[in-house]
């Protein structure tokens, strides 16, 4: 097992280096003047020029390149062109922003996904098991930006139960709160609907298998049979889809940070994207690419926790 982390690490650290000069050359290709946006639209091509000897834009791309991943080696991410601070604080408060949305999204995606899924296969082919596919189906098909904007017309415009958007300047906890119902609601609803489909699915599958009949065959009860028998084995492939879930969680809070104003790191990448900050970009992206890898691994290592027959690598065979 300790063989197989520390491969599964190793690769980690691997796909990062690829994806950081991937990413580093795919901002160099962007359209549009880092300095010129830096200095305004009227600026003369001497300012350009001084701003561009000043930022070492001039230097062939590997160099450049090789300056940035020292710096991130070392823990400097850099400094943002456009806020002219440095990344990591900014970062530091986005991610944190971003990390109570995300988590409490994922809280919810997984008690309620695997709750319904359970139901809809215990119930299979009844009214409940149809009524969850319906609405499993409509959360599928909807993207999370309709869903956000139908919130916010309802319970803030409509009723004025709930806050439109922001995070809430108020150190009171319950302030804060309200501003993450919707938000977290409109993240939540598509990726349930993922969850609870696997889950129904996996659940059917398991309830049929051989030892579950041969379980109901000496008599034990249904509870006990889901339970000890049927859902530890079923909740395997629900375990992909929530490793899967984290990167549509991720690309999705870039949505409804941008819908709900929220500052959260998704709306950190859509400003910088919008104002050509390219180290704010590339190091936004090197952050969200490293959270999706630990949330593979981590699903990995619940993969064998859950399933000891599961062999990794020589270690283990």
């Amino acid at each position: 097992m300790l063989f197989y982390v520390v491969r599964r690490v190793a690769t980690i650290v691997l796909i990062l280096v690829v994806l950081s000069a991937l990413v580093f050359g795919i901002t160099q290709a962007l359209p549009g003047n880092v300095a010129r946006m830096i200095a305004g639209q009227f600026a003369t091509p001497d300012v350009i020029a001084a701003i561009n000897a000043k930022l070492g834009l001039n230097d062939p791309l590997h160099i450049q390149y090789g300056r940035w991943a020292k710096g991130v080696l070392s823990g400097d991410l850099g400094q943002s062109l456009i806020m002219e601070r440095p990344i990591g604080p900014i970062l530091r408060t986005a991610l944190a922003n971003s990390a109570i949305l995300a988590s409490i999204a994922f809280v919810v995606v997984a008690i309620a996904g695997i709750a319904l899924g359970v139901i809809a296969a215990i119930r299979h082919n009844t009214a409940i098991d149809h009524g969850i596919s319906v609405v499993t189906f409509v959360g599928i098909s909807v993207p999370e930006f309709f869903w956000g904007i139908v919130l916010i017309l309802v319970f803030a415009g409509y009723l004025h139960w709930l806050p439109s958007g922001g995070a809430g300047a108020s150190t009171d906890a319950g302030v804060s709160l309200r501003h993450l119902i919707l938000p977290t609601a409109t993240l939540a609803f598509t990726l349930i609907a993922h969850v609870s489909r696997m889950t129904r699915s996996s659940t059917l599958e398991t309830l049929q298998s051989r030892y579950v009949l041969y379980a109901r065959a000496k008599g034990l009860p249904e509870r006990v049979i889901l339970l000890r028998h049927a859902l530890r084995n079923a909740l395997l492939p629900t375990i992909t889809v929530l490793a899967i879930d984290v990167g549509i969680l991720i690309g999705g809070i870039v949505v409804v940070e941008t819908v709900f104003s929220y500052p959260g790191i998704g709306r950190l990448l859509l400003f910088a994207i919008e104002r050509h900050d390219l180290p704010l970009i590339q190091a936004t992206i090197l952050v969200v690419a490293a959270i999706y890898c630990s949330a593979n691994l981590v699903a990995d290592l619940l993969y064998a926790y859950l399933n000891p027959k599961i062999r990794y690598g020589r270690a283990s065979s």
